[in-house]
């Protein structure tokens, strides 16, 4: 996209001063004989999910843990380090597909030593990890993957755990919004990267918006390949039925393609485009993206963030630190980390211990912490999965900023069906039980 390259210049920038943290590391090493909490962090340091998901991530891991170690951080995270002991972070690439990640976890836990890992944009990458993890023995938090299969796939999980909210979340928002703020929409279409990601979240879209908008019909939906980076066709597919919605749950270098692309082709000014990802490239728009599209943030997370003491201080040291807000996959970074302190922190062992997995497990299984993006609840899969709120808005630039304008929010017990209900049901029964302020 136009002015992308500088921004993306001060990702890889700052990419490479993340991996130069875990550079340093003595290979090998066990916390027990080096005296510090080891913590494995895997994320996209290459390819296109780098520039606006795992860089960021890393960044904030970077900033956050330096902090810790200072005891910098607000209270209830002002003690230093992870319950009192120096945190030493390994970094490590998420680039290369799911059987690859396999061998890089079982590194980590194996030969790196660490206590624990906090990692995976993908979710075809935490599907592979989360039976490992349980063979491992390892307490592990997947702080973005969205799929609702993590826990469905793996109903007894015992350290597996994900601190930021599943896919499912994500689209009933949007219905959500949609229904909030255009209840008299009645042509909605839609363009998926053809594989699990984004084939269930249009098919809990589409489930939703029956239910929420039902004079709304679908009139067109696409499904190119993952990467493909031209859409024209698409594009062209969807301009023809002149739809007034057009969804995505596009991410990465795909998303940022879509936009310029069919902004270009002046789809987006006949339609309002709806990315269910989109803050993660909120400082990269610019004036390629026209006003009024509707993004979110998957939850409660970058721009969408509450304005409370640790949001606040978190996006004073990470702007210094790179001349950029933190966009979402930052701050779901900064999440687990916080998660896992917590975790550590609340597992009744002395100062400086270091908890084993099943301690690190149990201080976190069904507890509430507090976070940058507040209040997080370990409601649902059996303790093992967050429930917050979300929020979505529209994009709006204007005298060389951009913002968000229009915002909405719905609370957890919205948007996130009961404990032991998956969403298609939910959402087909109507969402019995949902409380929407």
């Amino acid at each position: 996209m136009k002015n992308n390259k500088s921004n993306f210049s001060k990702y890889l920038v700052s990419g490479v001063a993340a991996l130069a943290l875990s550079a340093g590391l003595a290979s090998g090493a066990s916390a027990a004989e080096n005296g510090k909490f080891r913590v494995g962090i895997v994320t996209f340091l290459s390819g296109p999910a780098a520039g606006p998901f795992g860089v960021p991530s890393a960044n904030a891991a970077k900033v956050l843990v330096e902090a810790l170690n200072k005891g910098d951080v607000p209270a209830p995270y002002n003690k230093m380090g992870i319950n009192g002991l120096e945190i030493e972070a390994v970094i490590i690439d998420e680039a290369g597909g799911a059987t690859k990640q396999v061998e890089e976890y079982r590194n980590l836990v194996q030969r790196q030593k660490v206590d624990a890992v906090i990692g995976y944009v993908s979710s075809g990458d935490c599907l592979a990890i989360a039976p490992v993890a349980e063979e491992l023995k390892t307490f592990t938090i997947a702080y973005d993957c969205g799929t609702p299969r993590l826990f469905a796939d793996n109903a007894d999980a015992q350290y597996m755990f994900r601190t930021g909210l599943d896919a499912s979340v994500d689209n009933i928002g949007a219905v959500r919004y949609l229904a909030a703020t255009r209840p008299d929409v009645t042509r909605l279409s839609g363009i998926q990267q053809n594989y699990s990601w984004g084939q269930d979240s249009w098919a809990d879209f589409t489930a939703a918006a029956a239910k929420l908008l039902p004079d709304a019909e679908i009139v067109e939906e696409q499904f190119p390949k993952i990467y493909q980076g031209q859409y024209g066709a698409e594009i062209s597919a969807l301009s023809v039925k002149r739809p007034e919605i057009v969804h995505s749950s596009f991410w990465g270098g795909d998303m940022e393609a879509l936009v310029l692309q069919a902004n270009a082709r002046g789809l987006l000014e006949d339609a309002t485009g709806l990315l269910t990802c989109g803050e993660a490239s909120f400082a990269n728009y610019k004036d390629q993206a026209p006003n009024g599209m509707i993004i979110g943030a998957r939850g409660p997370f970058g721009a969408f963030a509450p304005n409370n003491e640790l949001n606040t201080w978190f996006k004073g040291v990470y702007n210094a630190a790179y001349d950029l807000d933190p966009v979402y996959p930052a701050t779901k970074m900064v999440q687990a980390i916080l998660g896992l302190k917590f975790a550590a922190e609340n597992a009744g062992v002395a100062d400086k211990e270091i908890p084993t997995a099943e301690q690190l497990a149990s201080g976190i299984k069904g507890a509430t912490f507090e976070s940058v993006s507040g209040t997080v609840e370990m409601a649902r899969a059996n303790g093992h999965q967050a429930m917050q709120g979300i929020t979505y808005g529209q994009y709006h630039y204007e005298d060389g900023k951009a913002s968000i304008v229009n915002a909405v929010s719905f609370d957890g017990e919205c948007v996130t069906p009961p404990e032991g209900v998956d969403a298609a049901t939910w959402i087909s029964e109507g969402f019995p039980g949902a409380t929407c302020n």
